[in-house]
């Protein structure tokens, strides 16, 4: 019998983690302090987007990637969210445009060519549909037009942005919405809910095709591999050591492998690279980013290497494969968000390469940035896998798409003389707060003003006595 290596071989065994230079951060960044359990930012290959600590309604800043280095404290942010912004998402086809969700509603901005030069307030398209939160938000991996939207009413909304509203609700879930993740051309949509099930979906039905109740593992998030037909999610063992595990697309019945990780109780986000196979494994609160080697041979999760940082990490960004360094052999770029430190730190994932020449091996054909279909065609029930690019110098062709925002009509609903789409209820605890502080200080005023109008008419009735008393004696 030959004798075989305890580990395989793999390009990507010994990928490194690389942190940006001290002037290539991004600091003095007011990050939120939202526990929420989301990334809190966004990335790609022109901007930045964080969510910030606010007073009074929620906001977020956008700053070119380009433009690193300490930010001016006055510094222009996005400030439309009456609540706590809870999510952004770019839009992978429309690099200036950036939906956000918070407690009140969810938003689609358009940001400048070069970023904000004064506070936003003014949005392309607001969306209104749930009833309570909304929590997550995502982007259709391969059509234009097609936004998920998840809120704390059990719901998940499918928004047509061509005309700005809501064309399906999926209804099964019976809990709160943790994580929404696509298959490779948008057909599917696998959900992790903190009822511990995981569910994979038709989303233009919404049937639920798989269904996953595993006692033995507590889903928390879940991500679909590419073309795999494989499902990974991270949750807690029973034993509540953290945990990831490996699926069959088609029979949830039992994972294929599970993994534990360590004992620490922060939340994992799993990552997925479709071009290398590469998982990588960051937890909330944590310092380090663990990556894997996914095949679809046994042992299926190769463990290759961790980068280790002391600083804890609030969230993470990721940029989109065409805004990486290829000549550096940059496989994959974090953005670190540092509370402490109001700093977001770039971390480079490398592949050790001496030669200077294009690495084909590394970067094959990737998803690009033009949509495969538009919203109406896929609402119809066509498929199509995403238009691919090459990261080779030449094949990168800029996208001329412009993003329309529909035009609403103005609507009205008037019972009794009020107008309710006019005077819409408050959405939120805060949102009523501030109502009922408005509405005191608004009769404060009118009292005062009665009161001051009192003494008027007191006066005037007074000079019009003298003036009667004062005319008969002239007389």
């Amino acid at each position: 019998m030959s004798w075989r290596p305890t580990y395989r071989g793999s390009k990507f065994r010994n990928v490194y983690g690389k942190v940006a230079n001290r002037e290539h951060c991004f600091d003095g960044i007011p990050i939120t302090k939202n526990v929420h359990d989301n990334h809190f930012c966004a990335v790609n290959s022109k901007f930045v987007a964080v969510v910030t600590e606010s007073a009074g309604g929620g906001s977020f800043i956008v700053i070119p990637v380009s433009q690193s280095g300490r930010l001016d404290s006055h510094y222009p942010k996005v400030c439309g969210h009456q609540g706590n912004v809870l999510d952004i998402k770019w839009n992978p086809f429309f690099e200036n445009i950036v939906a956000s969700c918070s407690e009140d509603t969810s938003v689609i901005w358009e940001i400048p060519d070069g970023g904000l030069r004064r506070n936003m307030t003014e949005a392309v398209l607001e969306l209104y549909g749930h009833s309570r939160r909304v929590g997550l938000i995502e982007w259709h991996p391969t059509s234009s037009g097609i936004l998920f939207s998840a809120g704390y009413d059990y719901k998940v909304l499918i928004w047509n942005l061509e005309i700005g509203e809501p064309v399906k609700m999926i209804d099964c879930h019976t809990d709160v919405i943790l994580s929404m993740s696509f298959n490779t051309d948008g057909s599917l949509l696998a959900t992790s809910c903190k009822d511990k099930k995981m569910r994979v979906i038709e989303p233009r039905s919404g049937a639920v095709l798989q269904q996953a109740s595993y006692k033995n593992h507590r889903v928390n998030r879940v991500v679909f591999l590419g073309n795999m037909k494989r499902l990974l999610t991270t949750g807690m063992s029973r034993w509540n050591t953290r945990q990831i595990a490996l699926w069959d697309q088609e029979d949830l019945s039992m994972p294929i492998v599970e993994e534990d990780i360590d004992g620490l109780s922060g939340l994992l986000f799993p990552f997925y690279d479709a071009d290398t196979h590469m998982l990588y494994l960051a937890g909330k609160g944590d310092g380090n980013i663990r990556y894997f080697e996914i095949t679809t041979e046994k042992p299926y999760l190769q463990y290759l290497m961790e980068f280790r940082s002391p600083a804890p990490q609030k969230g993470l960004g990721v940029m989109p494969k065409h805004g990486l360094n290829v000549g550096a052999c940059e496989v994959f770029r974090f953005y670190k968000l540092v509370t402490l430190k109001g700093l977001i730190e770039p971390i480079s994932m490398i592949v050790p390469r001496r030669s200077d020449t294009y690495q084909e091996d590394i970067y094959p054909m990737t998803a690009g940035t033009e949509p495969a279909l538009s919203a109406s065609e896929w609402l119809s029930g066509i498929n199509r896998d995403p238009v691919l690019m090459s990261l080779k110098e030449g094949f990168h062709r800029p996208n001329q798409l412009v993003f329309k925002a529909p035009v609403k009509e103005k609507k009205s609903v008037v019972v009794n003389g009020i107008d309710l789409l006019e005077n819409v209820p408050p959405r939120t605890e805060n949102e009523l707060l501030r109502m009922f502080f408005r509405q005191q200080d608004e009769l404060r005023r009118l009292k005062e003003e009665l009161t001051s109008k009192d003494v008027r008419i007191r006066q005037l009735e007074l000079e019009l006595n003298n003036l009667k008393n004062v005319s008969p004696n002239n007389v």
